[in-house]
């Protein structure tokens, strides 16, 4: 990243410096530099709802847990059942379908 050492400077209304905030409360943005840094290099500031993902995270971290415990319960009786590896693949082919589809969407946007 280049070192930031220019000032840049400019005069706006109260009315114009309160809709800025307002524009960075919808974005969540709470660093003036950073938006207005943003938007005139790229004109645009995106704010994504990644609710999709975290679902997915959360599937995900659910089949890593059922997967450590078919292994625990494989190092201890040395066996599994194979239905249960029938099922956790089931639901990882479903997450992944589901991230695909995710990664698709993401990369339409502009």
């Amino acid at each position: 990243m280049a070192k930031r050492d220019r000032d840049v400077h400019f005069l706006a209304s109260k009315e114009e410096v309160e809709r800025i905030h307002e524009k960075m409360d919808e974005l969540g943005i709470r660093s003036m530099g950073a938006y207005l840094r943003k938007m005139a290099l790229d004109g645009y500031c995106i704010n994504l709802d990644l609710q999709d993902v975290k679902a997915l995270v959360s599937l995900l971290r659910i089949c890593s847990n059922n997967l450590n415990q078919y292994a625990k319960r494989a190092n201890e009786t040395g066996s599994i059942y194979e239905a249960d590896i029938n099922d956790l693949q089931v639901r990882l082919e479903e997450i992944w379908a589901d991230m695909k589809e995710v990664l698709v969407r993401l990369s339409s946007i502009q």
